[in-house]
């Protein structure tokens, strides 16, 4: 099992909680319907179901998709194990459990060939996903796979905002240069957000809802919350990667300074995102 990465994704978690988009979540509630067929690509170490129960979606079937198969051996064991913990009733079935009369299952797999491959979809969801595909090869196939009126929630998607605090003078240089890898990489979009919004409107659906989503990483009293620190020590070490390839004048003070105000309990951390809801075309 991937240790390092089911961390990073676990870490995230509390942050995914305090940024959703209220607003467009409780779009999503009012417009899916009973019993719902889910499809949840890039579904990592599956924290969508919990969620969906909380919500009060707990009717249907679940199907998560990842492409990572240790994120996906930790979610068949360590998800239903939670849940039961929390109370729920849980029954093992073939190829996955069952939670009260939510059938859910988690599988290996491509994203994209999945959704090409699927129809009657209810609700589509890609969480922090559409900002690692290309935007309009993505709206695509979510469009095939969902019925006729289906909806796609698309939260936590990047869009080209990362600010650290307090400042530094080199802040500039190392953003631009970080953003820059990211593009560089296939498929990758800084700006997917912007970018997603402006496809749904030109597809032939209805973008429903549009809400901020910003991850916002602080700490209180010199701590931070949960395990927190280490998903900001992650980023650092993604920038660093990305600087390797793109040198920045400054970019080491920058790096040193950066890792002593996370030990100090000094550094924030923002990210910039959107939550979005599309609906297919009815006919």
């Amino acid at each position: 099992m991937n240790h390092t990465e089911t961390r990073y994704l676990e870490a995230k978690r509390s942050l995914d909680d305090r940024a959703y988009s209220r607003r467009v979540r409780d779009r999503v509630l009012a417009a899916v319907p009973t019993e719902p067929r889910i499809l949840d690509i890039g579904c990592g170490t599956g924290t969508t179901v919990p969620r969906l129960l909380e919500w009060g979606i707990d009717t249907g079937t679940y199907r998560g998709i990842d492409g990572d198969e240790g994120v996906i051996d930790f979610a068949r064991t360590v998800r239903p194990a939670a849940l039961r913990r929390a109370g729920r009733s849980v029954i093992d079935r073939d190829r996955g459990f069952a939670v009260g009369d939510l059938a859910v299952t988690y599988e290996v797999g491509d994203a994209l060939a999945t959704l090409a491959a699927a129809n009657d979809i209810d609700l589509v969801v890609a969480q922090a996903f559409a900002d690692l595909v290309p935007v309009a090869e993505l709206l695509d196939k979510i469009e095939s796979a969902l019925a006729p009126g289906g909806l796609a929630y698309l939260p936590i998607t990047f869009d080209g905002g990362t600010i650290f605090q307090p400042d530094h003078p080199a802040d500039r240089a190392v953003e631009d240069a970080y953003h820059a890898a990211i593009d560089a990489e296939p498929g990758r979009d800084v700006r997917a957000g912007r970018h997603l919004a402006e496809t749904c409107r030109r597809w032939d659906g209805d973008l429903v809802a549009m809400g901020s989503s910003d991850w916002i990483l602080r700490p209180q009293g010199g701590e931070y919350h949960a395990d927190e620190a280490y998903f900001l020590a992650s980023i650092l070490d993604f920038i660093e990667e990305s600087l390797s390839e793109r040198p920045v004048e400054g970019a080491a003070d920058w790096l040193t300074a950066r890792r002593r105000q996370l030990a100090d309990g000094q550094l924030t951390y923002v990210a910039h995102q959107y939550d979005l809801l599309y609906r297919a075309p009815v006919v």
